[in-house]
């Protein structure tokens, strides 16, 4: 076992708060710091095994997730942001999100390190390119170096739209959280409200909240008049946005066979 000294995070000691068996055979310890509220594992020793396969067998929402989640950042680009500016899906999987996004109307570009990209082939991001935010959904709970992922989003946009759910207080006991994804191992990092204030204030950034659903960001923007955009996209806002984008999809495909 790899003993954690400090917090991932901040930097501060960690204190061990309990053990669990992930992938029916490991015994490891997770690691509360109680300055940033960040909860982390030892040392993850099993991750080449976890990503035996990039994405995990048990995560039967991946899809439903990806449409629902282009639904919400439809309403956050189209509201907040440029509607023709650029945009990056980092840790983009597959690619079904960047190809949901430009087949609503936003011209988005994928990246991944450790996953082929099937669905948006030809859209793959370019060092070059002018990213006015960054989409990162269900990957922070991977990070084994979230400061460095971060920054690594940041260098390229200084906003960034993700997911990840936090941590209820108190800390749940492993067998009381399904978050923690003990079957398949590769969740190693979780956030409570208090982590992610703490990493807003590390980089000047603005945090908004919604749920599981995070936008750091160097924007202000009126926090209340955001919640109410996600709320009504469920009732005819998307449809809307969808009806005023022209889709690429088609444009897509002539540009590919050129």
């Amino acid at each position: 076992m790899s003993i954690p000294l400090s917090c991932r995070i901040c930097s501060f000691p960690v204190q061990e708060l309990f053990r669990a068996k992930i992938l029916s055979k490991y015994y490891i310890s997770y690691y509360a710091c109680d300055n940033c509220g960040y909860l982390q594992t030892e040392t993850p020793f099993w991750i080449t095994e976890s990503y035996a396969e990039s994405i995990n067998m048990s995560d039967t929402g991946s899809l439903l997730r990806s449409l629902n989640l282009a639904e919400i950042a439809s309403v956050i680009i189209y509201f907040f942001f440029d509607k023709d500016a650029r945009y990056l899906d980092f840790a983009g999987g597959y690619g079904l999100f960047v190809r949901r996004m430009r087949d609503i109307g936003f011209d988005f570009f994928w990246t991944d390190k450790y996953t082929t990209n099937l669905i948006a082939r030809g859209f793959e991001y370019q060092k070059t390119d002018d990213i006015a935010l960054i989409t990162s959904f269900e990957s922070f709970e991977h990070f084994a170096d979230p400061l460095c992922e971060i920054e690594t989003m940041l260098s390229i946009s200084r906003s960034i739209l993700f997911t990840t759910e936090l941590l209820p207080n108190p800390v749940p006991l492993p067998s009381d959280w399904h978050y923690y994804g003990l079957e398949h191992g590769q969740h190693i990092s979780f956030y409570s409200e208090k982590t992610l204030e703490f990493i807003a204030r590390r980089y000047s950034l603005h945090l908004y909240s919604i749920g599981p659903v995070h936008l750091l960001t160097s924007r202000s923007m009126p926090a209340s008049y955001l919640r109410l955009l996600l709320r009504c996209r469920k009732f005819g806002l998307f449809l809307y946005i969808k009806q005023r984008m022209k889709s690429r999809t088609v444009h897509d495909s002539i540009f590919l066979k050129e």
